[in-house]
C-alpha cells in the first residue's frame, strides 16, 4: 500500500501541474485567449436576448436590433474589422452563463446586471466589462387594478423571471417590508409577460427598462403603468468567461472607446474626416492617440491601432447608439438620466487613451 501511494504520488504531482499550465495557457496573459480564436475565425459569437425591444430584439425582417446588439457590432468591428460578422445566439436568463463556460458564445451582451456573485471566482466567474446602461427593478401593473406602490401587492402574485437577480430582489424587497407574496415563475421575459397579459399574476416585475420595452408592444400600452418603487439598482454589462484577461481587457477598451468618442464629439458621421484631420496635425495628440494614428495603442489590446475608427463607422459613440435605440424618437423612449455622460449630469465616463 505503502509502494502504491508513493510512486503514484509523483505521477499526480507531475498531471497537475501540466494541467496547471495548460490552464494558464488559456488565461489570455500573453498565451492563447478567446479574442486569437474570434480573429481566426472571422466572426463574433454573440449571446443575446432577443426578446427584449431596445436592447435585443429580432425584427420581422429577420435581422437582430438594440442597444445590446449594437455592442456586439462594435466588438466585432474591433476584433475582426466588420461589425456584421457576428453570429447571435439567443439565451435565456438560465442559459447565458452555460453558454459562455462551455465556449458556445464568445462574450454575452444581454441586459446582464453586474454584482459580486457573477463577478467573483468562487461565483460565476465571469469578466464583465464597463456599465453600458444603469437601471433599477420596478413592477408593471394594470392602470385599473387600484394598485399604487408596492406595498398594495402584498398576498398578490407577481410574474418573474427564475434564475435572476430579479427574483432575489423581489424577494428581498417582499422580506424587508413582511409582505407575504406568491411568485409565479417562467424561464424568460416573453412567457413572464404572456403570464402577467394572461392574467395568472396580479403583476410582474423586471429591469425598469424592460418593463419600458415589453409595455410599448402592448395592444393597449397606456392601460399598464410602472409603479413608482425602484426595488434595487441593476448596473449592465456585457461579460467574457473569467480568466481570459485579453478579450476582457479588449472589450472594456471597445465600451470606453464608445464612451470616450461620445465626449469628443467623434461621430459615425464624421470619423474618417477626425482621422484625416489628426494625421495631418500632430498637435492634435488625444485624437491621433485614440484613432491609432500614433500611440499604438490598439496594439497593447491585440487589436490594430486604428480599432476605434472600426468601431465608430460600425456603431457610432454611445450616445448615437443610445439614441437609436431608446432616444425620444425610437420605439422605446427612456430618458438617459444617469446613462448621460458624466459632463452632462450622467455617470458615464471613461479612462484616457494613453
Amino acid at each position: 500500500m505503502f509502494t502504491v501511494m508513493t510512486a503514484r504520488r509523483p505521477v499526480i504531482s507531475l498531471l497537475s501541474a501540466v494541467l496547471a499550465l495548460g490552464g494558464c495557457a488559456t488565461l489570455g496573459e500573453g498565451g492563447a485567449s478567446r479574442l486569437d480564436q474570434i480573429r481566426n475565425r472571422g466572426e463574433l459569437r454573440c449571446g443575446v436576448s432577443g426578446k427584449i425591444p431596445g436592447f435585443s430584439f429580432l425584427q420581422r425582417d429577420g435581422r437582430y436590433a438594440g442597444l445590446d446588439v449594437d455592442l456586439c457590432k462594435a466588438f466585432a468591428a474591433a476584433f475582426v474589422g466588420d461589425g456584421d460578422k457576428v453570429q447571435y445566439r439567443p439565451l435565456t436568463a438560465p442559459e447565458r452563463f452555460t453558454a459562455l463556460r462551455t465556449g458556445e458564445i464568445d462574450l454575452l451582451s444581454r441586459n446582464t446586471t453586474f454584482n459580486l456573485s457573477r463577478d467573483a471566482a468562487g461565483g460565476n466567474g465571469v469578466s464583465f466589462a464597463p456599465v453600458v446602461f444603469h437601471d433599477g427593478q420596478g413592477l408593471l401593473v394594470r392602470r385599473d387594478s387600484g394598485i399604487r406602490s408596492l406595498e398594495d401587492l402584498g398576498g398578490q402574485t407577481i410574474c418573474v423571471g427564475s434564475g435572476t437577480t430579479t427574483e432575489q430582489n423581489l424577494n428581498d424587497a417582499f422580506q424587508a417590508r413582511g409582505l407575504p407574496y406568491t411568485p409565479i415563475k417562467y424561464q424568460d421575459l416573453n412567457q413572464v409577460v404572456a403570464g402577467y397579459l394572461q392574467g395568472r399574476c396580479r403583476a410582474f416585475t423586471s429591469d425598469r427598462s424592460q418593463l419600458a420595452s415589453a409595455r410599448s408592444g402592448f395592444e393597449r400600452p397606456d392601460d399598464h403603468v410602472i409603479l413608482p418603487d425602484v426595488l434595487s439598482k441593476e448596473p449592465l454589462a456585457p461579460c467574457s468567461a473569467g480568466g481570459d484577461q485579453r478579450l476582457a481587457d479588449a472589450m472594456r477598451w471597445v465600451v470606453f472607446g464608445l464612451i470616450t468618442a461620445e465626449e469628443m464629439g467623434i461621430t459615425q458621421a464624421n470619423v474618417d474626416a477626425k482621422r484625416e484631420e489628426a494625421t495631418n496635425n500632430p498637435d492634435l495628440t488625444r485624437v491621433r492617440r485614440f484613432l491609432g494614428v500614433e500611440g499604438n495603442l490598439g496594439s497593447k489590446l491585440g487589436l490594430p491601432d486604428d480599432f476605434m475608427v472600426e468601431v465608430i463607422r460600425s456603431t457610432g459613440n454611445y450616445g448615437e447608439i443610445y439614441n437609436r435605440h431608446l432616444g425620444p424618437d425610437s420605439v422605446v423612449p427612456i430618458p438617459r438620466g444617469l446613462n448621460n455622460l458624466s459632463s452632462q449630469g450622467g455617470v458615464l465616463t471613461a479612462p484616457p487613451f494613453q
